[in-house]
C-alpha cells in the first residue's frame, strides 16, 4: 500500500477527520497553534504505528516496553513501524554526552583500545610490553625483607558466582585465593553473590625478598602470567599495596603499567575507566560556603539553612563550638576568630555534603541543593576518565583531546589521521572504525551542529539541538520503510542552516521512508512534497483539515491561512518607525568571557524591544542566561547562584526586576490551569461567594476551590477523574461517578451566577468567558489579555499538563501584562516563537510591544525573521558558532544590521524583507 489512510480521528480536539497521505514523501503538517497538528502527527499516527509495532513483539519483550493506549481513531491503514524524533525526550542523565548519544564515543573507545599507543605519564615514553625477567627486576628493587605475594588474576570485575573457576583452581592444587581483596583457603571460599562484580586472584607464591630468590621469583611470575592471561599482581604486604605488571604494557623506568587496552578502559560509565574521584561525572558536588553562610549576621543565625532537621543539627553544633571557644552567640560571623570560623566550617560543611549524597528525603535534598555547586573534578580535571586512559594516544591525541574538539575539528582530525603513516596492522583495524566515526560526524555537520563538542553534556542541549542529533543518528542507521515523525526540527536553527536541515530530511525520505514534520518555518513548508494544513482556528475552533496539497496548491487555496502567509497575501508588517535608544539608559555587560564569549562588552539599550541574534552556538544563551539572568537572580532575588565569567554589569539602577518568561509548564499537575495561574479564578470565586444564595449559606470564596475540602467533590478530591491502578496494565483515569467530572459537590454546584455554576465557568473558553463577564471589569480585563495574545480558544479550567510550551509562555506573558507596572522591568525570552504559526507570531509581537510601551525592556533570543525585523535594536553575535563565535558582529537597528556584510542575520533579513515587500 502506497498511502497512509486515516478514518475517524478524534484524538483530543480532532473532529472525526479523514485523511490520505502518500508514503515515502516529505509531509509537513502545519496550522495555527493548538489546531491539532501534534494530536494528528504524534498522538494519532505515531502512537498507532508504535502501538502496532510493540504488539507484534513477543509477550516477554512487551513487558519491558509497557502497554500503549489505542488512539481515538476508527482505522489507520498503510502504517509502517514509527519512530518519533521530538523535543521532549532530552535526557536528564549527566553521563550522556553528544559523543555517547550519537554512538561516536563507542567507536572512539574501540579505536583507542585497538590502535592507541600507551605512554608513561611520568616520562612521556611509549610503553612497551614487559617480559617475566623485566618484571622480576622491578620486584627485586623492593627492600630486602619485604614480604610479597604473587597473584594471578583469573576473574577481573565480572558478575557471577564463578563456582567452576574456584573448582578448577582447587584441582590445579593451589591452596589459596584472594577474592575481592580477602584471602581464603580454596575450600573455604564463601558463596559469591550472583549479581555483583567479583575479582578472583590465585595466590601463586608467598616470598620474602632476599638474596638467592631470583630463580623462584621468575618461575612464580611466569606461572602467574600464564594463569592470569599476561597479567600478574605483586601484593607488597609490607606496604599493603598492589603492583600491577603486564606482559603487554608497562613503563620499566617508572613502573607505570596498563593492565589491558580494552574499550571499557575508555568508558567513564565503567568502574574500570571512570575517574575514581568523580566516578566518571567530571564534576564533584561541594557546598558553596558563600551561599551557605551570611557573614554579616550573628553566628547563631549565620547559616542560611531553613529545613528544621538540619537547622536543629547546625544550631546544636554552633552552640557546642562557640561555647568551647567562649564566643558570644551574637558575634557576627565575619568578626569571629579565624580558628572558630575554620572549626565551624570543618564540622558543618562535610556533614552537609555527605547528607546531600546519602539522603533519600526529597525535601531535605532540595533544601541542600540551594547551597551545592558543581566544581570540576580536581583529579581528572573534567576528563571523567582515570589517568591510565588519558595517556593512550591516537595520532598524538588522547581520547579527551578528541572529545574536546567540535564536530568540524574532529572531522578534520580523523581526515588527516587516515592519511598519516601507520603500521599496516593498525591501518587495517583503524580503517573501518574511522569510516564509521567520519560518517556520523558528517551527519552532524549536515544538520548544522558543527559547533558542538563531543564532550558536551546532553543535559545542556536545547530541544532543537537534541532533536537534530537524534535525526543525524537515524540517518546513520540507514533504516528503510520507516515512518519518522518530527516536531519542529528547525527550532534553534539560524536561517543560514535551514537548507542543511531540509537536505537531511530529504535524505531520510530518499531512503524510502515517510517523513512527517510538524513545522511552522516557511522555508521548510515550501520544500514539502505534501502540506497538511490544520485549522481553521485553535483548540475547540481547530481540529479540521483545511487543505491538503503541494506548496503551490496550498498558496492558491483561499481557505488556507498558511497559504496566505506563504504567498505573501498576508504578512507581518515591518514597523513604520522604531524606538530610539536613550544613550543614558543602558545595561552594560563588561568582559563577558563565559564558554566561547571572547571577553566582549555588550550594551543593551533599555526601554526597547531588543533581539539577540546569531547562528546556533554563537553565544546568545551564554550571554543572556548564564551571565545576565544568573546575575539578576542574585541581585533581585537574593540568591547566590554561580554567574558566568564577566567583569561587571553596569546600569542595574535603571531596572527594578528581571523576569524570565520561559516555556516551562505553568504547573505540573492537572490542578493547575489558566484560571488559577492568571489569578482570574480568585475573582471568579469571590463573585460566586457574593451571590445572595452563597451569602445565605455562609459560603466563602474558599468554598469554590477544588483544591481544598469543603466545596469540592471528595470522591475524586476535586480532580474530576479517579485513577484506577491496573497493576500490569496502564493506569486508567475514569470520570468521577459522583460529580460526573465537575470537580465540586452538589451543594456548591447549586450556586449559580447568571444561570451558570462554577463548573460551567471552568468549562468555558476564554472567548466565551469574556462575553459572559463583560460587565465585571476585574475579570474582563484579565480575560481580555488572554484573548489578545491569541489564547481565546483555551478553556479556563484546561489542565496545565495539556498546554504546549508556546501556550504556557503566552499565559505567563498575560500575567505580566495584567500586573500594575513600574515600567522598569527587564523581560528575557528564549525563542518565544517555538510552536507558533505566522498568524500567532503577529499576536506575540503585539504583546511584546505592549510590554515595551509601558517603559519596560524586552530581550528576545530569536531566529524568526518576523520577530527580528520587528525589533527596535539587534545585537548580532558570531560570526560563526563554537570557537569561531562569541563576538559582536554588529549592534544596531535592523536596517543597520542588514547593511553589514559580516552578518549572516543581516543577509537573510535583507533577503526576507525584500522578497516579502511589495515595491
Amino acid at each position: 500500500m502506497d498511502r497512509i489512510v486515516i478514518h475517524g480521528a478524534r484524538q483530543h480536539n480532532l473532529k472525526n477527520i479523514d485523511l490520505e497521505i502518500p508514503k515515502n514523501k516529505l509531509i509537513v503538517i502545519t496550522g495555527p497553534s493548538g489546531s491539532g497538528k501534534s494530536s494528528l502527527a504524534f498522538d494519532t499516527i505515531y502512537a498507532e504505528g508504535q502501538r502496532r509495532y510493540v504488539e507484534s513483539l513477543s509477550a516477554y519483550a512487551r513487558q519491558f516496553l509497557g502497554l500503549m493506549e489505542k488512539p481515538d481513531v476508527d482505522s489507520i491503514d498503510g502504517l509502517s513501524p514509527a519512530i518519533a524524533i521530538d523535543q521532549k525526550t532530552t535526557t536528564k542523565n549527566p553521563r550522556s554526552t553528544v559523543g555517547t548519544v550519537t554512538e561516536i564515543y563507542d567507536y572512539l573507545r574501540l579505536l583507542f583500545a585497538r590502535v592507541g599507543k600507551p605512554h608513561c605519564p611520568e616520562c612521556g615514553n611509549l610503553i612497551s610490553s614487559q617480559s617475566p625477567e623485566e618484571i622480576t627486576e622491578q620486584v627485586l628493587k623492593f627492600p630486602e625483607g619485604t614480604k610479597i605475594q604473587i597473584l594471578a588474576p583469573v576473574v577481573r570485575g565480572k558478575k557471577g558466582q564463578h563456582r567452576e573457576i574456584i573448582e578448577k583452581i582447587k584441582r590445579m592444587g593451589y591452596p589459596r585465593v584472594r577474592v575481592d581483596g580477602e584471602i581464603y583457603m580454596v575450600e573455604e571460599v564463601p558463596q559469591l553473590e550472583k549479581n555483583k562484580k567479583h575479582t578472583i586472584e590465585v595466590v601463586i607464591d608467598r616470598i620474602v625478598i632476599k638474596d638467592g630468590i631470583r630463580s623462584r621469583l621468575v618461575d612464580s611470575i611466569e606461572q602467574a602470567l600464564k594463569l592470569g592471561d599476561g597479567i600478574v599482581v605483586v601484593n607488597n604486604l609490607s606496604e599493603k599495596k598492589d603492583y600491577l605488571f603486564s606482559e603487554k604494557f608497562a613503563c620499566p623506568e617508572h613502573g607505570f603499567s596498563i593492565a589491558e587496552l580494552s574499550p571499557r578502559l575508555f568508558s567513564f560509565n565503567s568502574p574500570y575507566g571512570a575517574c575514581p574521584e568523580c566516578k566518571g561525572l567530571g564534576v564533584i558536588h561541594r557546598i558553596d560556603v558563600d551561599a551557605l553562610v551570611d557573614y554579616s549576621r550573628a553566628v547563631i543565625e549565620a547559616f542560611r539553612i531553613t529545613d528544621s532537621f538540619y537547622f536543629k543539627y547546625i544550631k546544636g553544633m554552633v552552640y557546642d563550638i562557640i561555647y568551647y571557644y567562649g564566643v558570644n552567640k551574637y558575634t557576627k560571623f565575619k568578626d569571629l576568630p579565624e580558628k572558630v570560623k575554620e572549626e565551624l566550617l570543618l564540622e558543618i560543611v562535610p556533614h552537609l555534603e555527605r547528607k546531600y549524597l546519602e539522603t533519600d528525603n526529597e525535601k531535605q535534598r532540595e533544601e541542600l541543593e540551594k547551597y551545592i555547586r558543581e566544581i570540576t573534578c580536581p583529579v581528572c580535571h573534567g576528563a571523567r576518565l582515570r589517568r591510565e586512559a588519558l595517556y593512550v594516544l591516537v595520532g598524538g591525541k588522547s581520547i579527551w583531546d578528541v572529545v574536546q574538539m567540535n564536530i568540524q575539528q574532529a572531522y578534520n582530525f580523523f581526515d588527516e589521521f587516515e592519511k598519516s603513516p601507520m603500521a599496516e596492522k593498525d591501518r587495517i583495524i583503524a580503517e573501518k572504525i574511522i569510516k564509521e566515526i567520519k560518517e556520523r560526524l558528517k551527519f552532524l555537520l549536515d544538520v548544522g551542529l558543527d559547533y558542538l563538542t563531543l564532550e558536551r553534556s546532553a543535559t545542556t542541549l536545547s530541544g532543537g539541538e537534541a532533536q537534530r542529533i537524534r535525526l543525524a543518528t537515524q540517518i546513520g542507521s540507514k533504516l528503510s520503510g520507516v515512518l519518522y515523525v518530527l516536531d519542529e526540527p528547525s527550532i534553534g536553527l539560524h536561517p543560514r542552516d535551514t537548507a542543511k536541515l531540509i537536505n537531511t530530511l530529504k535524505e531520510l525520505r530518499d531512503l524510502d521512508n515517510t517523513v512527517i514534520v510538524v513545522e511552522h518555518d516557511p522555508e521548510t513548508i515550501e520544500e514539502a512534497d505534501v502540506i497538511v494544513d490544520m485549522g481553521p482556528g485553535s483548540g475547540v475552533f481547530g481540529g479540521e483539515i483545511v487543505a491538503v496539497g503541494t506548496p503551490q496548491e496550498i498558496m492558491e487555496n483561499p481557505k488556507s491561512l498558511t497559504g496566505k502567509y506563504l504567498s505573501g497575501k498576508l504578512k507581518i508588517p515591518v514597523p513604520s518607525k522604531r524606538r530610539t535608544p536613550d544613550p543614558e539608559k543602558k545595561l552594560v555587560i563588561k568582559g563577558a568571557s563565559e564558554h566561547n564569549l571572547k571577553n566582549i562588552d555588550v550594551e543593551i539599550p533599555l526601554g526597547l524591544f531588543v533581539a539577540i541574534t546569531g547562528v546556533s552556538g554563537s553565544g546568545k544563551s551564554t550571554l543572556i542566561y548564564d551571565i545576565l539572568w544568573q546575575a539578576a537572580k542574585n541581585r533581585f532575588h537574593h540568591r547566590n547562584e554561580p554567574v558566568g565569567k564577566h567583569e561587571k554589569i553596569e546600569g542595574w539602577e535603571f531596572i527594578d526586576k528581571v523576569i524570565n518568561v520561559d516555556q516551562s509548564p505553568i504547573g505540573r499537575t492537572p490542578r493547575s490551569n489558566p484560571a488559577t495561574y492568571t489569578k482570574v479564578f480568585d475573582q471568579i470565586r469571590a463573585l460566586f461567594a457574593a451571590t445572595p444564595e452563597a451569602k445565605i449559606r455562609g459560603y466563602s470564596p474558599g468554598r469554590f476551590s477544588f483544591n481544598v475540602k469543603g466545596g469540592r467533590c471528595e470522591a475524586c478530591k476535586g480532580d474530576g477523574v479517579v485513577k484506577i491502578e491496573m497493576h500490569f496494565l496502564p493506569d486508567v483515569y475514569v470520570t468521577c461517578e459522583v460529580c460526573q467530572g465537575k470537580r465540586y459537590n452538589r451543594e456548591t454546584l447549586s450556586i449559580t451566577y447568571k444561570g451558570k455554576n462554577i463548573a460551567d465557568i471552568l468549562d468555558m473558553t476564554v472567548s466565551e468567558a469574556l462575553e459572559f463577564f463583560q460587565n465585571v471589569p476585574s475579570i474582563r480585563n484579565k480575560l481580555k489579555v488572554l484573548y489578545d495574545v491569541g489564547l481565546d480558544y483555551i478553556k479556563l479550567g484546561q489542565p496545565a499538563t495539556t498546554l504546549s510550551g508556546g501556550e504556557a509562555q503566552r499565559i505567563k506573558l498575560t500575567r505580566e501584562l495584567s500586573k500594575r507596572d513600574t515600567g522598569k522591568t527587564l523581560y528575557l525570552l528564549d525563542e518565544p516563537t517555538t510552536g507558533l504559526h505566522s498568524h500567532d507570531v503577529e499576536k506575540l509581537i503585539r504583546v511584546l510591544n505592549r510590554l515595551v510601551e509601558k517603559g519596560n525592556t524586552v530581550v528576545v533570543i530569536e531566529h524568526n525573521l518576523d520577530v527580528i525585523k520587528s525589533a527596535d535594536w539587534i545585537i548580532d553575535l558570531g560570526p560563526e558558532g563554537g570557537d569561531r563565535g562569541g563576538q559582536i558582529v554588529v549592534s544596531g537597528t535592523p536596517e543597520q544590521v542588514m547593511e553589514n556584510p559580516r552578518s549572516y542575520t543581516g543577509k537573510f533579513l535583507k533577503k526576507y524583507i525584500t522578497e516579502n515587500t511589495l515595491i
